[in-house]
């Protein structure tokens, strides 16, 4: 049986991606290289790597990679900076990723390029609403999504990626649980329509994915006949119904590879495209559309937040030592104990440690 859930959404300001690329420095030649090189020699001195998730400026990836470090999903970027022996992690990305990082690596002192850079899905469930929502449901498993505050996560049963979230349904299911899922309406709705899991959903989504419309999609998919589509499922529905592949971000970087087709239709922050370049170098990607043809957009298939992270930030904080991610210890704590039931559930599906693959 599914259910859903009534609540007032939580409103808050969302800024325009439009403007924050316009406020963001980008380096060009001489200029570029010797940035570059400035952040190389920091890293080195403050005995620091470089974790940044798929969705920053390119610019932070090819730094990342170029210096040892990571680029990936949120908890593989916690779990790369776990397990690397530097003793500061400097995360590129949103709020909850540095968090993530804190929850599972206490000692280590972790930075971001700007403590700004907040995530939809992180705001839109506040821990105060979430905690009396889970009281209005007392018979239901607490699972949710990565993309949350790590007080959100502490009063959670489960933590899960994208790419095992239908098998822990399943398997909970499996053992008579009902389930309350926070905080991607439209994650959570996808979920259960595969599962048939009993689950109530908290009303949030993602400012990116919630903006790919299926009618646009259908007119660009008789425009390039040719083309695979590839969709992550915080997409509405409609546009989950129009994909080739449905997956998370690090499965969508894969099928982009594997595919046969020469053409891709992406919907998800355009910028994944500097790994699909890369996994794919001989294929055209084109943005799914995130309106009509006289639409406007607010994110414009880039998260805002996202493109807040720059190498200008990126700089500053490795010479000030500014912006570093704090977790309360009771907090951590909690939000580590249902992210270790995730990890555990993952062990015994023999996927990698941390499911390698959330937002």
């Amino acid at each position: 049986m599914s259910h859903a859930a009534a609540r007032t959404i939580p409103v808050f300001p969302v800024p325009e991606t439009a403007q924050i690329t316009a406020s963001v420095p980008h380096y060009q030649g001489a200029e570029l290289e010797a940035v570059r090189e400035r952040i190389k020699q920091l890293l080195k001195e403050k005995d620091a790597v470089l974790v940044a998730h798929y969705y920053v400026d390119g610019e932070l990836q090819r730094l990342a990679e170029d210096t040892g470090g990571c680029v990936s999903d949120s908890l593989d970027m916690a779990r790369f900076g776990h397990e690397h022996p530097a003793s500061t992690l400097v995360v590129a990305g949103v709020r909850f990723m540095g968090e993530t990082a804190k929850i599972l690596s206490p000692e280590k002192r972790v930075l971001m390029p700007t403590l700004e850079a907040e995530c939809s899905l992180d705001l839109g469930c506040p821990a105060d609403q979430f905690n009396a929502f889970c009281d209005e449901h007392p018979d239901r498993t607490v699972v949710v999504y990565s993309n949350t505050s790590a007080e959100v996560k502490a009063r959670a049963d489960y933590v899960v990626t994208s790419s095992i979230a239908l098998k822990l349904a399943e398997h909970l299911k499996a053992q008579g649980k009902k389930l309350l899922w926070a905080p991607d309406k439209h994650l959570g709705d996808y979920i259960r329509r595969q599962t048939g899991a009993d689950m109530v959903l908290w009303d949030g989504s993602c400012v990116v994915h919630d903006e790919f419309k299926a009618q646009a999609l259908r007119d660009l998919k008789a425009e390039h006949p040719e083309a695979a589509v590839l969709v992550h499922p915080e997409s509405p529905a409609a546009v989950i119904a129009l994909a080739d592949v449905v997956g998370s971000t690090t499965q969508l970087v894969k099928a982009a590879a594997e595919l046969p087709h020469k053409t891709l239709i992406v919907a998800t922050d355009s910028g994944i495209f500097y790994k699909m370049h890369q996994a794919a170098p001989d294929k055209t990607l084109i943005e799914a559309p995130t309106g009509g043809r006289s639409a406007t957009c607010h994110s414009c298939a880039h998260c805002p937040w996202m493109a807040m992270n720059g190498l200008h930030n990126l700089l500053s904080t490795l010479e000030t030592g500014d912006n570093e991610v704090h977790v309360e210890e009771s907090v951590r704590v909690k939000a580590l104990r249902s992210t270790q039931r995730m990890l555990d559930f993952a062990r015994q599906l023999q996927q990698p440690v941390l499911g390698r693959g959330d937002a």
